[in-house]
């Protein structure tokens, strides 16, 4: 933008001292010639009445005097061939004047110029200057050079301006842009300076408020979840005590550990409500991903033997070190896990897998040998084809994102459905 705006400065305002400049330059020549021409010419009609009114000796002197005197040459023709003055030839333009014809024109050399005149006894005579074409342009070069320094430094303070006023735009975008991406990083107290120049300064404003609109509704759903979660920590109570009722130890054990799920999925959800929006990296946490990923399956693989359901897991050794925080990948496979038992028949086999990467992290695969997916329109929020929530695949996705990696559906080798969960490790960015 600078560069575009120094061009557009420096081709603009050479135009226009071109355009100035120019005619200045011809039109100095043209004042400068007129001038030389104008006093070779009074300098010739001075001698005009010498010719007719004094004798000859004292117009030689007269002659002789202007001519050593002036930068032009000066010449005398009189009627009976004498030649007074600089020497010179009978030009065309000599023989005009003596036809009584006075008139000037350019020779190679300079400019002549003639004057007809009648001496004593009323013969013609004919007065030439030559005015020479150093004396023509006398003065011009001088004054060309301080034109061209004149142009040079006009054009350079123009430069100078137009530099100024393009930092400070850029000065003004680029701080602009690096408010944005604080926001989009999680800086919600970033602002962008209003007294920008121009329509800056109106983005500026827009940008504020819409920054303060984020943080209002931040604000508003913490508190909102905040709420939800004392409204749901009231019928958990009942049923945990409901579960304590039960004369059942097993029915009652079962019951209270589902309660104990849910309230720690409520807290968990708090948690992730009140560090959203405190910064950048805000809630991104680690976690050892073999040791959350065994202990799920481990829960997971009751319910798969109730189903009559092969499992092959195949789990690298640990410390696997994720930056994904350990409920939220536990959330991860859940889901995962989930989806392959709402959505495939008892008795069809899955397989769990999880290495590490060669660039840190680890990669989680799950596949399954069940019909597969029919739309990948599936991974959208909300999207499913089995009557379910459809947010198991899109959570998947928001936590691969949040740790710096990413999710990707397939076929798997027994026809069902893959889904490749990639985990950045602690120094990934998100």
């Amino acid at each position: 933008m600078r560069r575009r705006i120094l061009v557009l400065v420096g081709a603009t305002t050479s135009l226009v001292l071109i355009a100035f400049l120019v005619p200045l330059a011809l039109l100095l020549r043209t004042v400068a010639a007129d001038r030389a021409v104008q006093a070779a010419t009074v300098e010739a009609q001075s001698l005009s009445s010498l010719v007719g009114t004094t004798d000859r000796a004292t117009l030689a002197l007269a002659v002789q005097q202007l001519d050593v005197s002036s930068p032009d040459a000066v010449t005398v023709f009189l009627a009976d061939a004498t030649v007074l003055g600089s020497a010179a030839d009978r030009t065309p333009l000599v023989e005009l004047g003596a036809l009584g014809t006075s008139s000037s024109a350019q020779v190679d050399g300079g400019r002549e110029i003639v004057f007809a005149v009648r001496d004593q006894a009323g013969g013609a005579g004919v007065i030439r200057s030559f005015v020479p074409d150093a004396e023509l342009g006398r003065g011009v070069p001088g004054a060309w050079l301080m034109l061209g320094a004149l142009g040079v430094g006009l054009l350079g303070l123009s430069l100078a301006v137009a530099d100024s006023l393009a930092r400070s735009l850029v000065r003004s975008t680029t701080d602009l842009a690096a408010v944005s991406h604080r926001l989009a990083t999680g800086e919600l107290d970033a602002r962008a300076d209003s007294g920008a120049p121009g329509e800056l300064g109106v983005v500026a404003e827009s940008l504020n408020g819409l920054a303060g609109r984020i943080t209002d509704l931040l604000r508003e759903e913490r508190e909102t979840v905040a709420d939800l979660a004392h409204r749901v920590r009231t019928p958990l109570t009942a049923l945990r005590l409901d579960a304590e009722a039960l004369s059942g130890q097993g029915d009652a054990a079962r019951i209270g550990a589902g309660v104990d799920a849910v309230q720690r999925a409520v807290t968990q959800a708090i948690e992730q409500a009140r560090r959203r929006g405190t910064g950048p990296g805000a809630g991104r946490a680690g976690s050892d991903a073999s040791a959350v990923v065994r202990e799920r399956v481990e829960f997971w693989a009751v319910l798969a033997e109730d189903t009559d359901r092969e499992t092959v897991v195949d789990i690298a050794p640990g410390p696997l070190p994720v930056a994904l925080g350990a409920a939220d990948l536990a959330a991860c496979v859940d889901a995962l896990l989930g989806n392959v038992f709402a959505h495939t028949p008892d008795g069809t086999s899955f397989m769990v897998r999880l290495a590490p990467r060669p660039e840190g992290g680890a990669r989680l695969v799950v596949s399954d040998a069940g019909p597969g997916l029919s739309d990948g329109a599936a991974v959208r929020r909300g999207a499913s084809g089995a009557g379910s929530t459809g947010l198991g695949l899109d959570i998947a996705r928001r936590s691969a994102e949040q740790a710096g990696g990413r999710l990707e559906l397939g076929g798997s080798a027994d026809g069902g459905l893959e889904v490749v969960v990639d985990l950045g490790g602690p120094d990934t960015p998100a």
